[in-house]
């Protein structure tokens, strides 16, 4: 961990929220004028789109488990050598991975290149004069042999909508903006569900603070359900871990006071209508990266 060159993490399975909570932090970036290196969990996967369709053919034809959750699809290796170089220097290398044809195009621009959509960035220098290292993606908190991306970060931050409502999200998004049918997608969530389970969700007990979305009406069956819940039709479990709410001085009681019709659930658990999410992490997190940037100072 580094006083002098931080780093922050946002970890969650796809479909999670993760974009909501990196909303969060863009707002207190700008309006702190904090100048973040954003990192995007995504340019650390092993492979390129038609090559990991490649991959993934082949360990279906052999009965292996094969997706972008697991070691085998991604590049820990890297990921754990940016954040612990970041930490010591404030350096590092990134790429992007190239999702659509505007971000080929913007990036194309940019490098003089001529990439496609499906394809990565060639691997870059991070900016000098970065404040923080902003990562956001699937293995922020990834521990495993050989690998500790976890304990080179120093504020880990989880999003945990409970499975189901997970579920919903992923198939609405995939859907809408992919193309993904229903079926395809389904397929997609069963195939990835021993990575999900080894490697995605032992992450959320190494995070210092989880943010968990729970419905408040009926998500029992996520395949049917035409419609994402609403923030207004949840709520939202803010866990800390343990040491956290000593570390970086969280005081329940103002946060209390601060977001109506919040309550506590346990000692170190607090509970925020869905529709005040955003307002309470920012309320949780301004004055973390203010410490963290006051610390990186001295």
């Amino acid at each position: 961990m580094s006083k002098r060159h931080p780093v922050v993490a946002v970890t969650g399975s796809s479909g999670a929220g993760t974009s909501t909570v990196k909303r969060a932090f863009e707002h207190i970036f700008a309006r702190e004028d904090i100048v973040p290196a954003v990192v995007e969990g995504d340019s650390y996967h092993r492979f390129e789109r038609m090559p990991m369709k490649k991959a993934m053919a082949e360990a279906l034809s052999k009965g292996e488990n094969f997706s972008h959750f697991g070691p085998e699809a991604n590049l820990f290796d890297k990921l754990e050598e940016l954040f612990k170089i970041y930490g010591e220097t404030g350096g590092g290398k990134k790429r992007y991975y190239l999702h659509s044809l505007e971000e080929a195009e913007e990036h194309n621009t940019r490098l003089g290149t001529s990439l496609e959509p499906g394809q990565f960035t060639p691997w870059e220098d991070i900016p000098e004069g970065t404040d923080v290292l902003f990562y956001e993606g699937l293995h922020g908190g990834v521990e495993g042999d050989g690998y500790n991306v976890a304990s080179y970060a120093d504020l880990l931050v989880g999003v945990v909508p409970i499975t189901n409502l997970e579920w919903i999200q992923k198939i609405h998004r995939d859907n809408a903006e992919r193309g993904y049918s229903a079926e395809t997608i389904v397929d997609t969530i069963l195939r990835r569900m021993p990575d999900y389970i080894n490697h995605i969700c032992p992450q959320f007990s190494k995070t210092d603070i989880n943010f968990q979305r729970i419905p408040t009406i009926d998500t029992s069956n996520p395949f049917i359900c035409r419609n994402i819940p609403t923030p207004d039709e949840s709520f939202v479990i803010i866990h800390f871990r343990k040491g956290a709410r000593e570390k970086w001085g969280i005081d329940f009681q103002y946060l209390l006071g601060m977001i109506n019709d919040s309550f506590m659930s346990s000692p170190t658990s607090i509970v925020v209508n869905g529709g005040k999410m955003g307002f309470a992490m920012e309320l949780i997190l301004t004055p973390i990266i203010h410490k963290m940037i006051e610390e990186k100072n001295k």
